[in-house]
């Protein structure tokens, strides 16, 4: 018979594998989620006050709403989505939420304003009134329009490091250049790609700071409108954390951008088919910050060998279980460890002081 000890350990043990261990205020840790929408997106953030963030909302029809909803309120233990932010107009960032609204309250929306057209500028798109209706209609408390330089009112920790969520870049909009900004080399002769003209160009960029570490959300931000962010100067600066743009696909994650922001670790919310363009995977694997490439789904395409090694990736089988990643930040955000918890494996980085 086992001892109490033992029992405790192996508890313990479970918590750790199974990610359902102590979030926000019980660990004083600021959590970042990547929910497999299997290609869309859905990153979650929860802050040591329980405060709960999520960017995107996933693909409509049950499973990512389910897996959403499974990781907030199972998983981290979460009553509420207190601030949910749309970083644009895709069915696959903004179709889960009318959904998860009804499991769970969601508190204030953040998006650059619900069309009544086609935001891709298609006048055939005669679907897009029924597209858009649940998601317009959805039961929120309150509703803001995003732009260039807004921050998300995050409360602070007493005592603890000082938090912060601002959107730097909306609707091809940019903050300005912080003062003493240097030139980058390369921005003299920049390579272009054909103009975007869909709504992903109108992404809203995110970066969350806690203390000095600093984490970058671009949603589907495309390769042009990237090289904006830091050329001629580079207006966000480094960070620790890189979620590559649109999934990993090769119409973004400019080489000059991923290179400017410098990360230790890139993320990629791909699916098992979308994502992972080996352009992208060259620039991630070719820069000389990056220590790590997290994946939450493995390449099952042809060209499998653009991926990371296993042991990064959340889900490994096409017909997955919907394993999710999590990095959490220690209290006084000297340190951040980057899990995939289906397998217990956890890495543990520096962060980056400026």
């Amino acid at each position: 018979m086992k001892t109490p000890a033992s029992i405790l350990l192996a508890l313990l043990a479970f918590a750790s594998i199974s990610g359902t261990a102590f979030a926000g205020k019980q660990s004083g840790t600021l959590d970042i989620y990547w929910i497999d929408s299997e290609g869309g997106g859905s990153t979650l953030i929860v802050t040591p006050n329980d405060e709960a963030v999520l960017i995107d909302a996933g693909n409509p029809g049950g499973r990512d709403p389910q897996r959403m909803h499974q990781v907030a309120a199972e998983v981290a233990g979460l009553k509420r989505i207190d601030h949910l932010i749309v970083t644009h107009l895709h069915i696959d960032h903004f179709g889960g939420a009318p959904e998860l609204s009804q499991m769970i309250p969601i508190g204030t929306v953040y998006d650059g304003g619900v069309t009544d057209a086609d935001p891709d500028g298609n006048k055939t798109n005669t679907r897009w009134p029924l597209m858009i209706r649940p998601y317009r209609e959805m039961k929120v408390e309150h509703r803001v329009q995003v732009k260039a330089g807004l921050e998300i009112p995050l409360k602070s920790v007493r005592g603890g490091p000082r938090l912060s969520l601002k959107c730097f870049a909306s609707k091809k909009e940019f903050v300005g250049a912080p003062k003493g900004a240097a030139g980058l080399p390369g921005c003299d002769q920049p390579k272009l790609k054909e103009a975007d003209p869909s709504d992903n160009a109108n992404s809203s960029v995110w970066v969350l700071q806690y203390g000095d570490f600093r984490f970058f959300d671009g949603g589907d931000l495309t390769w042009n409108i990237e090289q904006q962010l830091v050329c001629p100067v580079n207006r966000i600066g480094t960070v620790d954390v890189y979620q590559a743009n649109h999934h990993g696909l090769d119409v973004s994650n400019h080489p000059l951008l991923v290179q400017s922001l410098a990360p230790t670790v890139a993320v990629m919310n791909n699916g098992p088919r979308k994502g992972t363009a080996a352009e992208v995977v060259q620039t991630l694997k070719g820069t000389p910050s990056i220590q790590a490439v997290y994946q939450v789904h493995k390449n099952v395409r042809e060209d499998a060998q653009n991926a990371s090694a296993d042991e990064f990736i959340a889900n490994l089988e096409e017909k997955c279980q919907g394993n999710h990643l999590k990095l959490s930040v220690a209290k006084q955000a000297k340190d951040y460890t980057v899990s995939v918890p289906a397998t217990g494996r956890s890495w543990t980085y520096r962060t980056r002081t400026k």
